[in-house]
């Protein structure tokens, strides 16, 4: 993986996002904007599978009472407003105490509302996202370039932060999605060369939770693994705590989680397999769920056979390759012992506990 794209930096209370702060991960909350107690249920539920920001979107202005209504309930990681049509809601949203405010370019409105926002956010220390979509353009660069190219994603961002540039406002995140792999990446590409804002990527209205996870883990892990990006949401069509999970999944697989987390590698499996491999590395994977590693980053290998074992999985930290209806446990590439199938998931969880420095029960 190629070194960082070197960026400015925001701050959201405590967290920074760009500056070579660690990218961090957000979704946002689907609960219809006026169902406050579901809202706060499930930014509870974020926060607990590892999102670092929560967005919430706020369509009038007395949704906006619900940042402080969260604060109360105990959400303390930073809350983005999510912005349309109307500037006032986002005056109201950063009055109500909003971390951050998301405009859109292509229906926030006249220079006039933008410098409005520009000046309330700047004297709240809020920092603005513009968020330029495909299907958001501006009708003057839709006629300029007859689609949403990544030419006309990035001229429309860039445009915006001009604007908000002559307002004395520095405090930018540009993000530019489409819902194509290959325009998304193309777009962030030249967004990274053209300015030194820091960048929110992801791939948008990629699908189902299937169809979403590809599309998202092809476009940001190509940014990631070129340097850019420094925040990052993968949009499916599911449950926001799967877009949290995948978004900490896709970090820890390039080794850019400052969380740590459990890596479990795991083989295809063949007719050379002769324990339950599929549903042993599941069952595993469901043990490890929320397991707090502390930082650390631990690789734990589920193989098939001796072909799989010990020696292709040499960099993990340990691991199992199986038998007939056993299995060899093994460390760093070099077989420790034998063990009984039924006694495969133990072992694991209890390696996997004496490497974050828990007591074995």
């Amino acid at each position: 993986m190629t070194e960082r794209r070197k960026s400015g930096a925001v701050r959201l209370g405590d967290l920074r996002i760009g500056g070579g702060a660690p990218v961090t991960v957000q979704s946002m909350t689907n609960r219809p904007a006026a169902d406050f107690d579901g809202i706060l249920e499930q930014t509870r539920r974020l926060v607990d599978a590892g999102a670092d920001i929560v967005r919430l979107a706020v369509p009038d202005e007395a949704a906006a009472d619900v940042f402080p209504y969260l604060r109360r309930g105990g959400v303390t990681v930073p809350l983005v407003a999510d912005i349309h049509f109307d500037y006032r809601i986002a005056l109201a949203a950063i009055r109500a105490g909003a971390s951050k405010i998301r405009i859109n370019p292509g229906n926030i409105g006249a220079a006039w509302k933008v410098r409005e926002v520009a000046e309330a956010a700047l004297a709240a220390g809020v920092p603005l996202r513009i968020g330029v979509n495909g299907g958001s353009l501006s009708a003057a660069l839709r006629e300029k370039y007859g689609a949403p190219t990544p030419e006309a994603l990035v001229e429309s961002a860039l445009g915006q932060a001009e604007l908000l540039e002559r307002c004395a406002f520095h405090d930018i995140v540009l993000s530019l999605k489409t819902s194509s792999v290959t325009d998304t990446i193309e777009a962030y590409r030249l967004a990274a060369a053209a300015c030194s804002y820091p960048l929110h990527i992801g791939v948008t209205e990629a699908g189902d939770g299937y169809s979403g996870l590809i599309k998202n883990a092809i476009g940001i892990g190509a940014l990631l693994a070129d340097g850019i990006g420094d925040t990052l949401r993968v949009s499916m069509t599911a449950d926001p705590v799967e877009e949290i999970r995948a978004g900490r999944e896709i970090l820890r697989m390039l080794g850019m989680d400052p969380r740590g987390g459990i890596e479990i590698v795991s083989c295809p499996t063949c007719g050379r397999t002769k324990i339950d491999l599929i549903g042993t590395a599941a069952r595993f994977k469901e043990a490890c769920a929320g397991i707090d590693t502390k930082g650390k980053h631990i690789k734990v290998a589920v193989m098939g056979c001796a072909v799989n074992g010990p020696g292709e999985a040499r960099d993990a930290d340990f691991g199992i390759a199986g038998g007939n209806g056993s299995a060899v446990f093994f460390r760093a590439g070099e077989t420790v012992c034998g063990i009984k199938e039924d006694e495969i998931i133990d072992r694991l969880l209890a390696e996997v506990r004496a490497a974050i420095g828990e007591k074995a029960e």
